[in-house]
């Protein structure tokens, strides 16, 4: 199958060499001239056979919108776009609606792997109609990882599913997070106890019921600095979370595990918080407990 992809950054780029890899053929755009294969998206759609399929890459925002208007402009009626960006779900409305008139098709992907979907494959969650996915599963099969279909892909529902359920696993990505980086702070803090944090966190990768891949990736970050002195702790957030929160709201779902990572996120960014500043002058007041100066 011959495919256009749009955005050749970490993961674009990945996602066309595994594509390659698969012995599909891959016509890539980005504005950096020296990763990309055609010149722009009129380039691109030039180079794709009927009925061409364009795979956009991009961050959520203006940059996805402005490259499916502009999409919209170069394809044609029987052309199919795949956005497998992190856009929230009622963008993807919008989209669709936009190249509805022109008989252009329109597929969400929440694609997750990160940089190491290259070599394990990306875990898909798609959203589209019946025909249009069941066209696209060359792609998503080289794409997502070895082994059964039903546990690297899913047909969610109609278009915005796919981005839906991308949303809630990366809200329940920032809960996960947070936990083990308590656990370690915990362990970490009582080194008279606790002699080998990182052998700690190792032993827990095999049979016990805390294992995953984060988890993994956690004991390599710790083998490479232990005590994380190269690392601010500053946590940014990409916008998942905070729609998670937003639909449990909306919907009135509890979520106070994944509220309270992205809150704990927002005091990661604070020098000096003036809520914790808040919190023990209140101990200072009604229980006489010590205050520590803050330093000039």
């Amino acid at each position: 199958m011959h495919i256009g992809l749009v955005g050749l950054g970490k993961m674009g780029n990945n996602m066309r060499a595994r594509l390659r890899n698969a012995g599909h053929e891959v016509t890539g755009y980005d504005n950096n001239p020296a990763v990309s294969d055609v010149a722009d998206l009129a380039a691109l759609a030039a180079a794709l056979p009927s009925p061409r399929v364009v795979w956009v890459m991009v961050p959520s925002g203006k940059i996805t919108d402005s490259v499916i208007t502009e999409l919209g402009t170069v394809l044609s009626d029987g052309d199919l776009v795949i956005d497998g960006g992190n856009s929230r779900f009622t963008e993807d409305f919008k989209h669709a609606a936009e190249l509805e008139p022109k008989g252009i098709g329109y597929v969400d992907a929440g694609v997750s792997g990160g940089i190491w979907g290259l070599e394990n494959g990306y875990g898909l969650m798609v959203g589209g109609t019946k025909a249009n996915v069941e066209m696209l599963m060359p792609i998503f099969d080289a794409l997502r990882p070895e082994g059964p279909r039903e546990e690297g892909f899913v047909h969610v529902g109609e278009v915005g599913a796919g981005h839906y359920a991308k949303m809630v696993h990366n809200g329940i990505e920032y809960a996960l997070m947070q936990a083990y980086a308590e656990g370690y702070e915990l362990l970490d803090t009582r080194k008279d106890i606790i002699k080998d944090v990182t052998g700690t966190f190792k032993a827990w990768q095999r049979g016990t019921v805390v294992r995953s891949w984060l988890l993994e990736l956690l004991v390599q970050a710790l083998e490479q600095d232990p005590e994380f002195e190269d690392i601010e702790g500053y946590v940014e957030d990409s916008g998942e979370g905070r729609w998670t929160i937003e639909e449990a709201i909306s919907n009135a779902v509890p979520v106070p595990t994944i509220s309270a990572s992205i809150f704990a996120r927002f005091v990661s960014r604070q020098e000096d918080s003036p809520s914790m500043k808040a919190v023990a002058a209140l101990r200072n007041q009604f229980g006489g407990h010590a205050v520590k100066k803050a330093e000039d």
